[in-house]
């Protein structure tokens, strides 16, 4: 399952943390049924978190340092495509795991979440986030999953743990947004949705929300 902030420069995780713990608390929307996701607004862009693609190169080498390249790379894309190229290596390097276990498990919960088996799912996530804590996909597809069954204090905590370990995770970011966004606390959704936007500037429609967001929030006394 992606955020005033300032975008100088990132959140400590102390502080980022201290920001969600809070949320959860107050996220306690009536839940839906386990396999089937709730109908959101359709005048919202987004339907789901940032999630991989279908498909996802293969990576190799020393998996921070990759990802501080890529970061960089990200940042200073010079088009859409070059972008989701980037993009599609930080999801790559997010999703490798050297445990044949766990690559199982999360192949396991592809299908089921593909076939809308929504409990299967989780129950393998379940079993990633035990097996792996510091796995981040276990954690952020586990997120998604709770955030299409409108669990969304389940959610949160999930995307805590994601932040966590990484803080510049910008499905998680801009999860924390559309969660927030749905809770109407539309400060906390543009403070998510730009500092996706601050770490991958081609997040797909998360501009056209931080614009509808911004005149929203700016128009009214916060």
């Amino acid at each position: 399952m992606a955020p005033g902030l300032t975008f100088r420069r990132f959140l400590p995780c102390a502080a980022l943390l201290a920001a969600l713990l809070p949320l959860a608390a107050y996220a306690q929307a009536p839940e839906s049924p386990r396999n089937a996701p709730p109908e959101h607004s359709l005048d919202k862009p987004l339907e789901q978190p940032p999630s991989p693609p279908a498909k996802l190169p293969r990576v190799v080498g020393d998996p921070a340092k990759g990802l501080d390249f890529l970061f960089g790379a990200l940042k200073a894309a010079p088009d859409e495509a070059s972008a989701k190229h980037v993009e599609a290596r930080i999801w790559a390097l997010w999703s490798q795991t050297s445990s044949d276990t766990t690559a199982l498990l999360m192949s396991r919960a592809k299908v089921a979440i593909e076939a809308k088996q929504f409990d299967v799912a989780v129950k393998l996530l379940d079993a990633v986030v035990k097996l792996r804590p510091d796995y981040l996909e276990g954690w952020n597809r586990r997120a998604t999953i709770f955030y299409l069954q409108n669990e969304y204090a389940r959610s949160l905590g999930d995307i805590e743990q994601v932040l966590a370990r990484e803080p510049r995770h910008f499905g998680a970011l801009a999860g924390l947004g559309m969660i927030m966004q749905e809770l109407g606390d539309d400060k906390r959704a543009l403070d998510a949705f730009r500092k996706a936007l601050a770490i991958n500037p081609h997040l797909d429609k998360v501009p056209d929300l931080v614009k509808t967001l911004t005149e929203k929030v700016e128009g009214r006394d916060i």
